[in-house]
Formats: C-alpha cells, structure tokens, sequence
C-alpha cells in the first residue's frame, strides 16, 4: 500500500510542481526538507527546511521556468516502502531569454503519512549557466530571487 502511495505522491510531485507551487506545496509535511546538492556550485542553498522555507523558496524560483514537460520517468521502488528514488528528463522555457532549458534529473524521495518529509534532487549546474550564462541566475530549483 504504501508503494503505491509514494509512486501517486511522485506523479503528483511531477504534475504540480511546473504549474501549481502553491499546491505542490500541499504535498510537503510541515518539517519537509528538500536538498539540492549540487546548488551550491551556483552560489544557491543546497539545503531548505520546512514547508514555508520550501514554499518560499520555490514559488519565485519555479517563475523563472515555464512550460515544464516531464519524460522518460522511470521510478525505482526500494525495500524501504516509504522511499522512491526516479530518473526523469526535464524541459521548459527560460523565462528572461526564451531559451530551452533541458535537464536530467536523479531523484530520492521520502513520504510519512502521504506527505513529502524529503526530496532530494540531482542535476547537472551546467545546463543553468548553459542559459543564464551567469551562477547569479536562478534556476527552478537554486535561489530566491527578491
């Protein structure tokens, strides 16, 4: 049962988060943490804890992205009934410029009582300097930009 739940958390994860940050964040539990490890390479948090934090975070940097397409989704059930690890391909447009942006995405995912407690995401820094030509540029998933 709760395979099924973590994979229904996941799909939901991926339907929402391009198009709907205030109802994504719905799916976080209110002590979530959501880890970039590879953000601070573009002078971004790796690290943000609890839903507000998160929410804050990804609703301004979510705005930068338009048009999210997610493909080639292949998700990995673990022992561990509550964790999901995912592979997925990500496109959208690059809101300042027009330009394409395309990103391949590895992904550790954690629910307790259907709700997201940690999101861990992995991507290649490169393809956001590919776009911004600059680490001061936000990406989707790196900085606030106030």
């Amino acid at each position: 049962m709760e395979q099924n739940l973590i994979a229904q958390v996941f799909a939901a994860h991926l339907a929402l988060i391009g198009t709907d940050v205030q109802a994504w964040s719905d799916l976080l539990a209110e002590d979530a943490i959501v880890e970039f490890p590879y953000a601070s390479a573009l002078g971004s948090p790796s690290r943000l804890e609890g839903k507000f934090a998160i929410y804050d975070y990804m609703k301004n940097a979510v705005a930068q992205l338009q048009n999210w397409v997610f493909t080639d989704v292949r998700e990995y059930q673990t022992l561990i009934p509550n964790v999901l690890f995912a592979e997925f391909h990500g496109e959208a447009v690059f809101v300042a410029t027009g330009q394409p942006y395309q990103q391949d995405y590895v992904v550790r995912l954690e629910i307790k009582r259907g709700k997201i407690i940690h999101y861990r995401e992995y991507w290649n820094p490169v393809a956001i300097l590919e776009i911004t030509g600059s680490r001061e540029t936000s990406h989707p998933a790196l900085e606030i930009k106030s």
